[in-house]
Formats: C-alpha cells, structure tokens, sequence
C-alpha cells in the first residue's frame, strides 16, 4: 500500500524537486500543497501520513502549519525542508512536533537516511 506524502512549498520548483529527492523504489502517493492552509486540508483528507513542509509560504507558514498539526493532533509525520537553518528554527519546530529538519536544497540521500531512521521506509 502507497504512502501517502504531502509536500508543501510554495514554490512549484521547490515541490517537484522533493518530489524527485525521494527515495528510489518507495511507493507512495504524493499530494502537493502551495501553502500551509492546502496543507492542513489535504492532511484532514487523509492524503499526508508524512508531509514535507517548508517554513516561508504565503498565507500560512510552516510555524502556523505545525502549530496547528499539533493543536489539532493531527496524524501526520512532519519533516522540515527549509533553507532557514537557523538553530532557534530547528528547535521551534522540533518543539511543535517536527521529527526532522532537512536543509534546501534537499539531498536524496539526507532524505532516504532521515526516513529510514525514523522506521518510515
């Protein structure tokens, strides 16, 4: 069975290269969001078991995404993909229930290790 992944990022170049960072021969069936508000709505319809979310986005951000992905303890595997890799915006995110946090441009092999470790793949 196809896992279901979110990738949320406002830029359609951003989404289209996570989408080819993903490991090899992983089954899953992807879903895009431009913003942390399609985010929210495409998880509460089931399509984000592991979602990779940027930070800066338009009209809702990633802070606000996972503060509400936590408030409303929604089912989703979060994993950060931003270029702010600041150490206070690690911590905040880890702290609003983000397992992971992957600098842009995103590896493929950063992401196979992180998705691995967490017994995702």
């Amino acid at each position: 069975m196809a896992t279901k992944v979110l990738i949320c990022d406002d830029s359609n170049f951003a989404r289209k290269q996570m989408a080819r960072s993903l490991p090899d021969g992983w089954e899953v069936d992807i879903t895009f969001a431009g913003n942390g508000e399609e985010a929210l709505q495409a998880i509460k319809a089931g399509q984000g078991e592991v979602v990779f979310l940027d930070l800066t986005m338009p009209v809702m951000d990633g802070f606000e995404t996972l503060e509400n992905i936590k408030v409303n303890d929604m089912n989703a595997l979060v994993i950060v993909v931003s270029g702010d890799i600041q150490p206070e915006a690690r911590q905040r995110v880890k702290n609003l229930g983000a397992i992971d946090f992957i600098k842009k441009p995103i590896n493929k092999a950063k992401a196979e290790l992180i998705l691995k470790e967490y017994g995702i793949l």
